[in-house]
């Protein structure tokens, strides 16, 4: 089925998008691999192409547009092309909500002129050692001392965790009021007894930082608080994971499509037994039914994408979106690995590298098991 979900400014946007790409980033990112990291650099670059901050009002250096098909383009090329190690997504499609939604207008001028230029570059710190998905575990604190809060804890998984300039942590304000308790604060890069661990080793995306953050009474100003009163953090937090996980969806669909488009051309040219692997039925009754799952996949995620911009997607929904598409991506990867045969295993090709990019997607923005935990509550049973 023709797509349609763009226009035609998205599609001249998916252009420039493209040509920056295959400029700034494909021939660094198996170095960047190696580094464990993005330079800085590539940001600012991206910036100044208007890649971040679509939300971000016009007289703070953003487009001033609410419409997430330019987020979704973004996503789509930096996967098509495998560079896992951008953390443009979780800069634009997760942050981007706290920083102009949730920010007053003393803090608006101070932070997102930088978040649209790259140069201020966010992370949020919800996930513990002792508390993932579970929000209302976390236990890092922030008690009130004047006009600061005095926060310890420690955070771990926290993407983009070794560039971050703004991180949004969860805290408790008042450990005894269980949700009610949790207040997000904004900890800028600097502030004493902010200090970051390791850059951790992962599965994959290996070019994506992702690190432990520690807080030993670290000082931060009460004029860094999200929102106008604390206790408001666990509804700020709801209320932007639909588009987070949509986000995720949209990353799955098209990590999806990439590969089976590189699979079947593999198929074409692949012999055995004197023909093309194509040719066998097993061969494409696989890529068949991959076919049509990743389709309606990809139709279900658009129409999600056209409901986020009406601001009428559901918790529900984002749910089923999530967990569906991650779950899709690993299946249709894992088969097609097998269809590369023993060339699928090794990592100079990007079906290896998709397969280990791609098993985290599961997990992260909440498991496969809590999306199908809120949409089966929706039943009211």
């Amino acid at each position: 089925m023709q797509r349609d979900l763009f226009e035609e400014e998205h599609l001249l946007f998916r252009e420039t998008v493209r040509e920056f790409l295959a400029r700034e980033v494909v021939p660094h990112h198996p170095q960047w691999e190696k580094d464990g990291i993005v330079p800085r650099e590539v940001w600012k670059k991206a910036g100044e192409i208007g890649m971040f901050g679509f939300s971000v009002p016009e007289e703070y250096g953003g487009a001033g547009i609410t419409d997430f098909r330019y987020n979704a383009v973004v996503v789509e090329e930096i996967i098509r092309i495998g560079a896992s190690g951008l953390g443009f997504s979780l800069h634009n499609d997760v942050m981007a909500p706290y920083f102009v939604d949730l920010t007053n207008d003393e803090q608006k001028p101070r932070w997102l002129p930088g978040f649209a230029s790259g140069e201020l570059i966010t992370a949020v710190a919800m996930t513990e050692p002792g508390a993932g998905s579970d929000l209302q575990g976390i236990r890092t604190t922030a008690v009130r001392d004047g006009d600061h809060y005095v926060v310890n804890g420690q955070k771990t998984f926290i993407t983009n965790g070794i560039n971050s300039d703004l991180v949004v942590v969860v805290t408790k304000t008042d450990p005894a009021a269980g949700a009610r308790g949790t207040t997000l604060l904004v900890v800028e890069r600097g502030m004493e007894g902010f200090t970051r661990g390791r850059n951790l080793d992962k599965i994959g995306m290996h070019a994506q930082d992702t690190a432990e953050l520690f807080f030993d009474n670290v000082r931060v100003p009460v004029a860094n608080r999200l929102g106008d009163a604390d206790g408001q953090g666990f509804i700020q937090l709801m209320n932007n994971l639909p588009q987070e996980r949509l986000s995720i969806a949209v990353g799955a669909v098209a990590s999806a499509e990439a590969v089976l488009e590189t699979t079947i051309e593999y198929c074409k040219n692949r012999t055995a037994f004197g023909r093309s692997i194509g040719s066998f039925q097993n061969t494409r009754f696989v890529l068949a039914e991959l076919a049509t799952e990743v389709e309606i996949a990809r139709h279900y995620v658009d129409k999600c994408i056209t409901a986020l911009n009406r601001r009428e997607l559901t918790v529900v929904d984002a749910a089923k979106a999530k967990w569906w598409t991650t779950e899709l991506q690993n299946k249709v990867i894992d088969r097609c690995l097998q269809l590369h045969g023993g060339y699928g295993y090794m990592t100079e090709y990007p079906v290896a590298k998709a397969w280990l990019d791609s098993r985290v997607q599961t997990i992260y923005g909440g498991t496969t098991e809590i999306m199908k935990e809120i949409i089966g509550r929706s039943f009211g049973f």
